[in-house]
């Protein structure tokens, strides 16, 4: 079955501990949380203040997904509060190796995120060293985009290439996931989906996530 991790990028702001509670409480598997810094995306999320407080609140683990230069230096930032994973974006890391080490000596899941136009080849020397690779089927930066088709064949691609090289490694799809595309998804070997409007803004959060875990 599909894991859900919804973005809280898309909650309520004003209302950010009850919004986590109750995703938590819908039977979310993980709780994705966006941090952008303004420069290697068009956008200013969270720090490490906020994220403690969802942290406190969440009942799942967090997915902390990081969209950043300067890696290392935010690694060391969120690392204390032990989420389940910390992602990167191979576009911004030099040394990806060594951030993958240095995550994984903090007892922590590394993980590395493609942006739309990066081939799934960019990370097939890196692949047995990782738990899970994050395919943006977006641009990154903003919340309540439209859905990349071309993620689909590289999520298959990478798939042929994770089941020869390293089985255990997840593959991970963020960015306008609904029911429409969730079958889809699944088909090609995709394991968790990122979905924030689709399921904030959905009246019936329960359902909505539900509706993604096939």
């Amino acid at each position: 079955m599909i894991k859900v991790a919804p973005s809280v990028l898309s909650a309520d702001f004003g209302n950010l501990q009850r919004d986590v509670e109750e995703i938590c409480n819908s039977g979310c598997d993980l709780v994705h949380v966006d941090v952008m810094d303004g420069h290697f995306v068009p956008n200013l999320t969270i720090g490490p203040v906020v994220v403690s407080a969802i942290a406190k609140c969440a009942t799942k683990p967090l997915d902390i997904h990081l969209m950043v230069q300067n890696n290392t230096f935010f690694v060391e930032l969120f690392a204390p509060l032990k989420p389940e994973y910390i992602s990167f974006h191979i576009e911004e890391e030099k040394h990806p190796h060594r951030l993958i080490q240095k995550i994984r000596s903090l007892g922590i899941k590394p993980a590395i995120v493609l942006n739309p136009h990066t081939p799934p080849e960019s990370v097939e020397f890196l692949l047995k060293d990782l738990d899970m690779i994050l395919l943006m089927s977006v641009n990154p930066g903003f919340g309540g985009q439209s859905f990349i088709d071309s993620v689909i064949p590289k999520a298959a691609r990478l798939n042929e290439m994770r089941n020869k090289i390293n089985p255990n490694c997840l593959i991970e799809v963020d960015g306008g996931v609904s029911d429409k595309n969730i079958q889809a998804l699944k088909d090609v070997g995709v394991d968790i989906v990122v979905a924030g409007s689709y399921v904030f803004g959905a009246k019936d959060r329960k359902a909505a996530i539900k509706s993604l875990q096939i």
